[in-house]
C-alpha cells in the first residue's frame, strides 16, 4: 500500500478528541487538541497523571486499544489518518516507532532480548537474514550502552534501567521516521539518561526523524530544544516554543506552570 507522506509535517493534529470507555459512559480523555510537528522537530507533552497524555500519544502512534476511540477531529500521522486508518494502519506502525508507558517492565518475560528486538522485523519479513538481524541487534545494544551478552538474556534477568533501554531499542529497530515515546527516561539512572537523549538527537540530525515525547522533565525538554504542550483534563492549557515562552489559551488553568 502506497501512502504519500506530508512533505512538511510528521503530524498534523486538528481538533482531535479521544474517548475512553470504562464501566460507565465513555469520557473524553483528550478534547480538541491541535498542533503540528514538522520533520526533524521534537514536541514534548507534559501534564499531571490523568491529563490525557498517554491516550493522545498512543492514538497518534496507531496503538490504541479497544477502550480508546477517536470521538472528533482527526490527525494525519506520517500521511495516515488515525480516525479511520483501515489497512494503512500497518504503514503507520511501520513509520512510527512507539515506546509505551511502562514498556520496560512490560517486556515479554518468555522471550530473550534478541527475540524481543527481532519481533518487529520478523513480523514484517519472515525471510529476513539471521545474520542481518544479529548485526542490527548488536548495533542497537551497543548504541544504548548494553553489553552484547544482553541479547541472550531474558528481561527478568535485567535491571529496570536495562529493560527500559531494551524497550527503547525495540521502538527504534525499524528506523522509524517518527518516534513516539511515553516517558522514555523512566527507570534510567542519571548516568545513562544521555543514552536516550543521544539516540533521539542522532536520528533527528542524520535523517530528520521527528519525535513526540511525553515527559515532565523540564531539563530534558530544554536539552532537546523541544516545543511543549501542557495538558490538563484532556485540554491544551499551555504551549511553549523552544525558546521557553509560554502561550496560554486560558491563564487560569496554566497558573503555576514552570516556564523553563
Amino acid at each position: 500500500m502506497r501512502i504519500v507522506e506530508d512533505p512538511e509535517y510528521a503530524i498534523r493534529c486538528e481538533d482531535l478528541s479521544i474517548a475512553r470507555a470504562g464501566r460507565g459512559p465513555a469520557i473524553r480523555a483528550v478534547d480538541g487538541v491541535s498542533f503540528t510537528l514538522p520533520w526533524s522537530g521534537t514536541l514534548c507533552v507534559s501534564g499531571a497523571t490523568g491529563s490525557g497524555k498517554s491516550s493522545l500519544v498512543a492514538t497518534l502512534a496507531g496503538r490504541r486499544d479497544d477502550s480508546l476511540s477517536v470521538a472528533g477531529g482527526d490527525a494525519q500521522v506520517c500521511g495516515v489518518s488515525v480516525r479511520r486508518p483501515g489497512r494503512a494502519l500497518r504503514v503507520l506502525t511501520f513509520r512510527a516507532g512507539y515506546l509505551p508507558q511502562g514498556a520496560g517492565p512490560d517486556l515479554p518475560t518468555r522471550l530473550s532480548v534478541a527475540d524481543v528486538l527481532s519481533e518487529p522485523l520478523v513480523s514484517r519479513d519472515r525471510r529476513v537474514s539471521q545474520r542481518a538481524l544479529g548485526v542490527r541487534i548488536a548495533s542497537l545494544l551497543d548504541e544504548l550502552h548494553l553489553p552484547i551478552g544482553t541479547a541472550d538474556k531474558f528481561p527478568y534477568e535485567l535491571s529496570a534501567g536495562m529493560r527500559q533501554r531494551v524497550a527503547l531499542a525495540r521502538a527504534l529497530v525499524l528506523d522509524p521516521k517518527l518516534l513516539v515515546a511515553d516517558e522514555p527516561l523512566a527507570n534510567l539512572d542519571p548516568e545513562v539518561r544521555h543514552v536516550a537523549f543521544e539516540a533521539i538527537v542522532r536520528r533527528r540530525r542524520q535523517w530528520g526523524m521527528a519525535s513526540l515525547i511525553v515527559t515532565n522533565d523540564t531539563d530534558f525538554v530544554r536539552e532537546l530544544g523541544a516545543e511543549r504542550l501542557h495538558l490538563q483534563g484532556g485540554h491544551v492549557v499551555a504551549r511553549s516554543e523552544a525558546g521557553g515562552m509560554i502561550h496560554t489559551p486560558d491563564t487560569r488553568h496554566a497558573r503555576g506552570l514552570p516556564v523553563s
